[in-house]
């Protein structure tokens, strides 16, 4: 039997079903953006490196007001989050010469959503062949950079964006 070491999977495994506040708020009222992986700030949202990616580059854009859906938000939040997405794509596009991307949001645990209550975005740049038989077969992620590398990459890029 093969084994893929994922050892960073194991705090967020053991505590998943144990959070007593809400992930995002915290990241957003600490003043830790490297140690977060905060890419930018605005004045309705910010982006972060998803810390469970499905590829490298797979950002969140993340709106500071703790709302659960799209209907929730105000006509502000609302561009603000479409203005930042803007802006993860052109940083990628950038640093990582993706093919496509895919953008958007999992509304409620059924939708998929790791972070129910709070609004995000997420998005991911792509690449043809980028699905292969580990991920199809295995149904095991193969992510080729860690995180900090990936935060080193593309903080630059959103300086200058």
């Amino acid at each position: 039997m093969d084994r893929l070491w994922t050892p960073w999977r194991f705090e967020y495994i053991s505590n998943v079903d144990q959070a007593t506040s809400c992930v995002f708020c915290r990241i957003l009222s600490e003043n830790r953006d490297p140690d977060n992986f905060v890419l930018c700030r605005s004045r309705h949202a910010f982006v972060l490196l998803n810390l469970f990616p499905y590829t490298s580059g797979h950002l969140l854009i993340v709106a500071n007001r703790h709302i659960s859906f799209l209907n929730d938000a105000n006509p502000e939040e609302l561009q603000d989050i479409i203005l930042m997405s803007q802006r993860c794509e052109h940083a990628l596009r950038l640093e990582y010469h993706p093919n496509g991307f895919n953008m958007g949001f999992n509304l409620g645990r059924a939708a998929g959503a790791g972070v129910e209550h709070h609004l995000h975005m997420h998005v991911l740049p792509r690449w043809v062949g980028d699905s292969n038989f580990v991920s199809i077969v295995g149904e095991t992620r193969v992510i080729p950079e860690e995180l900090p590398a990936t935060y080193k990459r593309l903080r630059p890029c959103f300086q200058t964006v």
